[in-house]
């Protein structure tokens, strides 16, 4: 064995313990100080590591509460807007979900093993025709000024929404559901929540 060898081990797990505390700090500094506590939502933050799904210039900030940039214009949600958006999704085995967003990203890890089928879409292409539907939850990884008809028709009736919403230049939380074919949101608390582009509201002309 190199002398190479011998230094990366334990700089591996130096590195292993350091993202571990820094995820239960999270927990214990972050997310029940903003009022998340569910367990079950504690438990998947706790178990799904947030360093694997940023840059890896970025792995040592992949738990301070702030949104991480993530190239091509994306961002990473701070660990609280993701806690409070499962806590207010509460999905079940039951749910056959969607999430607008990356499906190989942090928040697909999360949302997975939590229900019983879950499908993602880009947001570029969320505006698009609708070739499947039939969803009881759908989570939109970001904050919207406006859903699109064809994103909405993708939820089934009595289907509920999660997702963050601009307004007036504020971003909070919102979640809506499907009550006889339209989809309202009722927003929550303001929290930082990065902004999607393909969801912002048409121009209106001004004289």
């Amino acid at each position: 064995m190199t002398l190479t060898e011998d230094r990366s081990a334990p700089e591996a797990e130096q590195t292993a313990t350091a993202q571990s505390a820094a995820r239960h700090a999270m927990i214990v500094s972050q997310l029940r100080t903003s009022g998340v506590s569910e367990p079950w939502v504690l438990s998947a933050m706790a178990r799904i590591p947030r360093e694997d799904f940023v840059p890896e210039t970025m792995r040592q900030a992949a738990y301070i509460d702030r949104a991480i940039p993530l190239g091509n214009g994306r961002m990473l949600a701070a660990p609280v807007v993701h806690g409070l958006m499962l806590a207010e999704a509460a999905p079940t085995p039951a749910d056959k979900a969607l999430l607008v967003g990356d499906g190989e990203g942090y928040l697909a890890a999360l949302l997975r093993p939590l229900v019983g089928a879950l499908d993602a879409v880009d947001p570029a292409a969320a505006s698009g025709p609708v070739d499947d539907g039939g969803y009881s939850l759908i989570v939109i990884d970001g904050a919207v000024e406006a859903l699109p008809d064809a994103l909405c028709a993708r939820l089934a009736e009595g289907g509920r929404i999660v997702t963050g919403l601009v307004l007036r230049g504020v971003t909070r939380l919102a979640t809506g559901c499907k009550t006889v074919g339209a989809v309202s949101l009722l927003p929550l608390a303001e929290l930082g929540i990065p902004a999607l582009p393909e969801f912002a509201a048409p121009k209106r002309w001004s004289f």
